[in-house]
């Protein structure tokens, strides 16, 4: 069987890492990939990366204004377009999807912009930090550093987000190409991107408004101490470990492998941790840091890896973590041998395709190594589906997965979400949940109790099924062979006691996408252990850079100051290692739904936590002789450059980005003449200068003034995350917070698509509550006759609408 892309012509006309991982992860699938770069090369070969971001593609140096007829010609014979133009740049360049159409009606063209194609900021510079700043994710790290202001948002997960949006758009529209024979125009963006890691704000912003008393409005979620779930811990040779034990059954195996547990024979710790006092459980807390500094780091380790069922990994920085055990084990770091820099050593594919795998064999190119290219031939014969074929008069619908089913058997965050994403392109997910529902739904006290799950259950329908139960299993036996995917994210071993293991479900239905998502990989020493989002937050690097150069500190002699530190870690280390695993969830999916439609083949997948946070840490996840090393955040958490950070205007914070010379010019004309022949050489000097700049005037004023010279600089503490998304008028002009009726809250505004297809549509489902389409499923599948027996006897189950 040929590569699952093996025919398929990617045209690269983007810049940067963004678009530039996108078309890797197309290449790395057997995709032909041209970059066509500017004379010189990308601007952006000189960031650290560059070498991941660049394999498997050829390199074209095309001036693509002067050579357009040659520019045109590529394009005429391409399948995918993938471009970063702004708006206005696209427009000047004559690079707008009705350009691309009018050359090539069948091209899939890929649009990734900054903050959205229209609105007030859609020219604002496309830098990551400008996107989390103006949405308010700046402020959600207020607090993390004990000084005011809003706090950098250290790790790029709004460009991985953008990055994997373009990949499951592209897929998206490559299969729905197939049925009309037309290309369409695939967008997203660095602030949708950002959108998956907001789980709550955007829904509670609403909801205080409208019920203040009811509904408090919480700007900074676990500011405080950490849970003693998910606690780092100091141990004796000053190392830090992240624990992970979310389910109380978890927490209990820390607790034997620590040897604690003669602690819950005394009085107040009776019972689980909801009935202990808060005396209690800060007791309990000092008892579990003072015993973790009893042996050294690589001690702990090998007692928890022994235990087996407990969630704990060192932090580490992430240019050490291309050295983990577990991703070499699972094949998920690959050597490549670049002719300029020798050997270098990478994450590798997104997911492990059994059927069609990746092939990952050419490093990247030298600037212009393919001057002349030309498109060879197509093959013909494949026994495949054609890639290219004529209009039928179908135009594309904006669900280019409709009359696809998936079935989810996964609970919490990581993979739900990713699902999610999966049904936002028009699937319909069917979500399998235990009795009682996912556990998810429970999580958040008072009035948060269920609001979370309304983000990770989006779009689907939900029934709840015990699966212990044989006749349980006999009706997933009648989902499955209706279904086109099944995605889960139980630990090895369990999917076949529960019957949806992939040896029953491939004999059910054989043409089955079968995705397992979990912490480590199947092929990894640690695929049987449990896993949570801080556990690849500590050990792939995300949570050290997000804590700034001051963390972990380098001595804590009281229990005191150890306390403080892992709050602050904890505060570091905050959510975004779930929804970065969701993200690859959701394009391993359509690569195998693109090779069930292309191939005729069902098949196995692996996503694992690992590698998806090694991607949204791909700036700094690579080893090799000479590498630039990772800007850190500096100590104060205010940003990793002078040019590039956090400053204090004369009313409110800005957060300003001026790393090209240009962009630096621009501003000093603008604003500060006397820093044009400043040093860079001195920061701490530069710094101060900027600062006394930006001290002149506020922020807003200055966000007014910069922008309109091309220079980034936003307001950073307007409001919150859930402030920006629920009422900013550059949201609303882009659509990206549709109205969607949830059964319980009403009309909502709900977190918009991460890709935008053939110019969006308004009908994106709500989040669903536990079993709330169990009846009229079990009617689907030919069971309505036994619907209350089944319910009499436990077997399935509905949540009812009102909270009891």
């Amino acid at each position: 069987m040929p590569p699952l892309l093996h025919d398929t012509r990617v045209l690269d006309l983007s810049t940067g890492a963004v678009g530039g991982v996108a078309t890797m992860v197309l290449a790395d699938f057997g995709a032909e990939v041209v970059k066509v770069e500017p004379a010189g090369g990308d601007p952006w070969r000189s960031l650290a990366a560059a070498p991941m971001w660049l394999r498997g593609k050829r390199s074209l140096e095309l001036d693509i204004v002067a050579e357009r007829s040659r520019l045109e010609e590529l394009i005429r014979e391409s399948d995918v377009v993938v471009s970063t133009d702004s708006p206005a740049q696209a427009r000047s360049r004559r690079l707008e999807y009705a350009d691309i159409r009018a050359l090539n009606e069948a091209a899939v063209f890929c649009s990734i912009t900054g903050f959205g194609s229209t609105g007030p900021y859609a020219e604002y510079p496309a830098y990551e930090a400008l996107a989390a700043a103006k949405s308010g994710r700046m402020v959600s790290f207020s607090g993390q550093r004990l000084r005011e202001g809003p706090g950098f948002a250290a790790v790029p997960v709004g460009a991985h987000g953008a990055s994997q949006g373009a990949v499951q758009g592209i897929l998206a529209a490559l299969i729905e190409r197939q049925r009309c024979g037309r290309g369409q125009i695939v967008e997203t963006s660095l602030l949708q991107g950002l959108m998956p890691f907001d789980l709550l704000q955007l829904l509670l912003t609403q909801l205080s408004e409208r019920d203040p008393e009811t509904y408090p409005q919480l700007f900074n979620i676990g500011g405080g101490m950490p849970t003693l779930n998910y606690h780092p811990v100091m141990t004796r040779d000053g190392r830090w470990i992240q624990l992970g034990n979310l389910l109380e059954h978890l927490f209990y195996a820390f607790m034997d492998a620590a040897d604690l547990t003669l602690l819950f024979a005394e009085e107040q710790w009776q019972g689980g941790q909801a009935e202990w006092t808060p005396e209690a459980t800060e007791e309990m807390r000092d008892r579990i840091l003072e015993r973790m500094q009893e042996k050294t780091c690589d001690e702990w380790m090998e007692i928890f890896r022994a235990q087996g069922n407990v969630a704990a990994e060192p932090f580490t920085p992430t240019h050490d973590a291309v050295d983990n055990h577990d991703m070499a084990a699972n094949g998920d770091t690959i050597t490549l041998d670049d002719p300029e820099l020798g050997p270098v050593k990478q994450v590798g594919p997104i997911a492990h395709l059994r059927e069609t795998p990746a092939e990952v064999t050419r490093p990247a190119p030298s600037i212009g190594e393919a001057n002349g290219f030309a498109w060879p031939a197509r093959e013909v014969g494949n026994g495949d589906v054609p890639m290219m074929t004529s209009p039928n008069g179908a135009a594309p619908s904006g669900k280019p997965l409709d009359g696809f089913t998936i079935l989810e058997f996964a609970t919490i965050i990581a993979t739900p979400i990713g699902v999610s994403m999966l049904a936002d392109l028009g699937a319909r997910v069917i979500k399998v949940e235990p009795i009682g529902g996912d556990p998810f739904r429970g999580m958040g006290g008072g009035p948060l109790r269920g609001l979370l799950a309304a983000k990770t259950n989006a779009a689907k329908e939900s029934i709840c099924i015990d699966l212990k139960d044989p006749d349980g299993q006999a009706i997933v036996a009648d989902l499955i062979a209706e279904a086109d995917a099944i995605v889960h994210n139980y630990r090895p071993g369990v999917p076949d006691r529960l019957g949806i293991g992939y040896e029953t479900a491939s004999a059910i239905n054989p043409e089955v996408v079968w995705v397992s998502a979990n912490g480590y990989g199947p092929d990894a020493p640690g695929a049987r252990r449990p896993s949570a989002h801080p556990i690849p937050g500590a050990v792939i690097g995300g949570a050290l850079f997000q804590a700034g150069s001051a963390m972990p500190p380098a001595g804590c002699e009281t229990i005191d100051e150890i306390r403080e530190a892992s709050r602050q870690l904890m505060r570091a280390n905050e959510a975004n290692p779930d929804p970065n695993t969701g993200l690859l969830v959701a394009s391993a999916t359509l690569l195998g739904l693109y090779a069930q439609r292309r191939y005729g083949v069902g098949q196995e997948i692996y996503v694992n936590m690992l590698t998806a946070n090694a991607y949204a840490n791909s700036d700094d996840f690579l080893q090799y002789e000479g590498k630039p090393p990772r800007r850190q955040v500096d100590g104060e958490l205010y940003g990793t450059a002078p040019w590039y950070r956090l400053y204090e205007a004369s009313d409110g914070w800005v957060f300003f980005a001026a790393p090209t010379c240009e962009e630096w010019e621009a501003f000093c004309a603008e604003a500060a003449p006397h820093l044009a022949d400043q040093s860079a050489d001195d920061e701490a000097a530069m710094a101060a200068a900027i600062a006394e700049v930006f001290a002149q005037a506020p922020a807003a004023e200055w966000e007014r003034r910069l922008t309109a010279v091309g220079v980034g600089c936003v307001q950073a503490d307007a409001g919150t995350v859930g402030d920006f998304f629920a009422h900013d008028e550059h949201v609303l002009a882009n659509g990206f917070n549709p109205v969607a009726n949830h059964r319980r809250l009403g009309d909502v505004r709900r977190w918009g698509p991460l890709t935008k297809m053939a110019g969006g549509r308004d009908d994106y489902g709500p989040g669903v509550l536990a079993g709330q389409e169990t009846y009229e499923i079990l009617a689907e599948v030919g069971r309505a006759g036994d619907i209350e027996r089944l319910r009499s006897e436990g077997v399935v189950w509905s949540e009812p609408v009102e909270l009891q």
